[in-house]
């Protein structure tokens, strides 16, 4: 018997006030077509004033629990994905861990940007077949929209706000690609690429600052790293994209998205897209998406998934797992 963690509850949360283009054009010199050509984005969800993302979380984790039909307290560990904590410290989890009114376990969070969802189920899974835990709350939230410079057209038309969470739990399985939960992860990071995708504020500036990016070069290392991590996840366990029911990827850019499932030759029929709803939600866009898939019955159990995700570092990653 092998030790897997499978997935219990899924859910999410997106802020009430939805921005579409056009409202952006009013904003800066931008179209609702140049950024929908671009982009794939229709519209966005962004946080309202004193919401924090902390809030966003709690409200994601209710809905999971709520799915899983768990209790906060049935929970050992909370990890968040998030590189826009309400504070320097202390993390956003421990704050959603309040929030939900838990005070057992433990919480931390995981910066890896827009790969932070990816780093936190493989480190949620390795908590769970280590034997340290037995259920395990991994929450992606953001609230990019507090990050951006509303001068440069290139980045503020991407992001959005949001929430998405899944409940992991140990599962005893026969060892095979046929059980379900994670069945393998995958994760890099090179820091020579860090000037690509940051963030120029922080402890060294005492300024929270702006997201800066060189839009092509990201998209040219996203298309490329993107398909090999998810091959890679996949050939730990002798499958190939043929094998795969769905695709969940980052959703950043439809032409990334588009791009590296023809690499995996999986057709888009097969992959979930919500980047047209949410925009750029960073390490929230994966839960949201498998949340939103599972609700639009694209996702059902037994289905073989794979997400995959890169951000700022550079880093990134994949999870192959079966629902």
């Amino acid at each position: 018997m092998t030790t897997r963690a499978v997935v219990k509850g899924v859910g999410h949360y997106l802020p009430e006030r939805v921005v579409p283009n056009s409202e952006l054009e009013t904003l800066v010199d931008t179209t609702d077509e140049w950024i929908k050509t671009r982009s794939g984005i229709e519209r966005r969800h962004y946080a309202a004033e004193g919401q924090t993302t902390s809030d966003l979380g709690i409200r994601a984790a209710q809905a999971a629990l709520a799915d899983a039909g768990l209790l906060a307290s049935d929970i050992d560990a909370i990890i968040v994905a998030t590189s826009t904590a309400d504070l320097t410290f202390p993390s956003a989890a421990t704050m959603i861990q309040n929030g939900l009114g838990m005070t057992n376990g433990f919480a931390f969070d995981v910066q890896a940007v827009c790969a932070g969802f990816v780093y936190a189920l493989t480190t949620a899974n390795a908590l769970i077949v280590s034997g340290q835990v037995n259920r395990v709350l991994v929450i992606g939230a953001e609230t990019f929209s507090r990050l951006m410079d509303w001068k440069d057209r290139s980045t503020c038309v991407l992001f959005g706000d949001g929430a998405g969470a899944l409940i992991l739990a140990a599962e005893q399985g026969d060892g095979t690609t046929a059980d379900r939960g994670i069945l393998a992860t995958d994760i890099h990071s090179d820091g020579r690429f860090r000037d690509l995708l940051y963030v120029d504020g922080g402890t060294s500036t005492g300024t929270t600052g702006h997201l800066r990016m060189e839009g092509k070069e990201v998209f040219r290392h996203a298309v490329e790293k993107l398909a090999e991590t998810a091959h890679a996840s996949l050939a730990k366990i002798g499958l190939t994209g043929g094998d795969v029911d769905w695709i969940v990827p980052h959703q950043a850019n439809i032409r990334i998205i588009e791009a590296t499932a023809k690499r995996m030759q999986v057709p888009m029929d097969h992959v979930v897209v919500t980047v047209q709803d949410h925009g750029n939600t960073s390490a929230a866009s994966i839960p949201l998406a498998l949340s939103v898939g599972r609700a639009r019955g694209q996702i059902k159990p037994g289905d073989l998934l794979v997400t995959e995700a890169i951000g700022g570092g550079l880093a990134w990653g994949s999870v192959v797992l079966r629902w």
